[in-house]
């Protein structure tokens, strides 16, 4: 076979490079990174070579791993944008989940205008390796493939479906029939991506919600997981109404319940984990779901933005660190952007602590790097050194936003945004240039699924409980007139 071409990102303004000794991401100025194939082949001052040698000019770059985004719905979530930025059920703690989240529906057409435009937000925004929880449906892994990402499909499967008849009373309906068959045929989703030719795809084992789910669903897919030495993820801990219901079956919190089911361990992820028995809108006397978490190696996906528009948050970020859990950085919503949830996390915690060291933008930043690969069991992603893949996001340093550069993690974090990001390699291959994925027509996806929002909304009174218009269900900022 002939061998790669060696790329060299030479002369790198700013390196966050992994430093053995330490176990940690450090600054390095002025250096070289150089890639061959999918690989990180040197760190650090690289002689000239070979004709060979693709050579892309770092001065005026940050150079940083790709981020890996473990919690994303990217087939549903672009389609209500503008829809359900305000909207939670005041008798039903304020969550979104019971009321609305099935109200807006996507066709399929809308559902594949959706995922490009989620996709583009997530690579121009430094994601380098998604896990796309999605409801398996025709072309889904060929748009994951064509999108160049490094992505695990995470079809998700359930025995029941919750629903309100009324605004303030969740109740459940069951088919576990449904749910054994939709477990099987997701288990053969997973092996068809984990074929899939573009080579970066693979599976992850998605009960959906922890109160969906019978038991035995639970410990099946467990076991299949472990079978497959695949992820788990499941949705839990994510509202008090959820966290009431798991009370009431089974007399423990959806925390010791997955512990009691074996479902929490290193290849656990769980999605939210917000309501756990320390909360204070639990007011609950126990205090032992972190150490859980802690001693059985499970992450929590954590996904700010979407909670906090409800005026919900972890309690918090620093907290569950200082526990020693794992976490991770999720983009549950709109826009996909990484870097903003980046954001939200970090003046989320500071804000529910009243503490402004209560996480430092390190604790951030490695969420959103190594603890997602910690996550998936990735050693190889996360970090820039030799022998990890070539998953990387060149930032422009010189960006009006960026400047000064005192500490460009922070300016990029914290004022400039995807905006600075110029160009983004999953596993050596060029997926952003100049600020644009390039595997999808962003203006014409977004055109799309426009169009396939009206063709929601039109529908939605008639799924509602109330047959509420639009304008109820969804008020606008100011009222249209003549």
């Amino acid at each position: 076979m002939a061998k790669p071409e060696t790329t060299i990102i030479r002369h790198a303004a700013w390196v966050v490079a992994w430093d053995e000794a330490r176990q940690s991401h450090v600054y390095r100025r002025d250096i070289d990174v150089a890639f061959a194939g999918d690989t990180i082949v040197a760190v650090g001052s690289i002689p000239a070579g070979p004709d060979k040698i693709h050579e892309i000019d770092g001065r005026s770059m940050l150079v940083t791993p790709g981020f890996v985004d473990v919690h994303a719905h990217p087939t549903s979530e672009p389609m209500i944008k503008g829809l359900t930025d305000e909207i939670g059920s005041t008798k039903l703690y304020q969550s979104s989940l019971y009321e609305y989240l099935f109200l807006f529906r996507a066709d399929a057409a809308g559902m594949r205008a959706a995922a490009e435009v989620a996709l583009c937000e997530l690579l121009q925004s430094g994601v380098t390796t998604l896990c796309d929880l999605s409801i398996d449906h025709e072309g889904w892994l060929d748009v994951l493939g064509e999108s160049g990402m490094r992505v695990y499909a995470a079809p998700m499967f359930r025995s029941g479906r919750w629903f309100t008849s009324n605004g303030h009373e969740v109740r459940y309906e069951w088919n576990e029939k449904a749910g054994e068959q939709a477990m099987e045929a997701a288990l053969g989703t997973i092996e068809r991506a984990r074929q899939h030719p573009s080579g970066r795809l693979s599976g992850m084992v998605c009960p959906a919600q922890i109160d969906t789910c019978t038991p035995q669903l639970i410990r099946d897919a467990v076991a299949a997981a472990h079978e497959r030495r695949l992820t788990l993820q499941i949705h839990a801990a994510q509202s008090v109404v959820e966290f009431q219901e798991i009370m009431r079956r089974h007399g423990k919190t959806p925390i010791e319940w997955l512990h009691e089911l074996g479902a929490l361990g290193p290849n656990a992820l769980i999605g939210h984990g917000i309501f756990l028995d320390h909360h204070d809108w639990l007011h609950w006397p126990s205090r032992t779901d972190l150490g859980l978490l802690a001693e059985t190696g499970a992450t929590v996906a954590h996904c700010p933005t979407v909670f906090s528009r409800r005026g919900i948050t972890l309690q918090d970020f620093g907290s569950y660190r200082q526990a020693g859990i794992n976490l991770g950085i999720g983009t549950d919503t709109f826009p996909h952007n990484f870097i903003e949830e980046m954001r939200t996390a970090a003046i989320a915690a500071r804000i529910t602590r009243g503490d402004v060291h209560a996480v430092r933008t390190t604790d951030i930043f490695n969420a959103a790097t190594l603890g997602g690969a910690r996550a998936l069991g990735r050693g190889d992603l996360g970090r820039i050194a030799v022998g990890t893949k070539a998953d990387l996001v060149l930032t422009d340093a010189t960006h009006p936003a960026m400047r000064p550069v005192y500490d460009p993690v922070r300016s990029l974090i914290y004022s400039a945004g995807e905006r600075a990001v110029r160009h983004v390699f999953v596993a050596g291959r060029q997926v952003v240039r100049d600020g644009k994925a390039l595997a999808f027509d962003h203006a014409d996806a977004a055109g799309r699924l426009e169009e396939a929002q009206k063709r929601a909304i039109e529908k939605a009174p008639g799924l509602d409980w109330a047959r509420r218009p639009i304008g109820q269900i969804s008020p606008p900022t100011f009222e249209q007139i003549p």
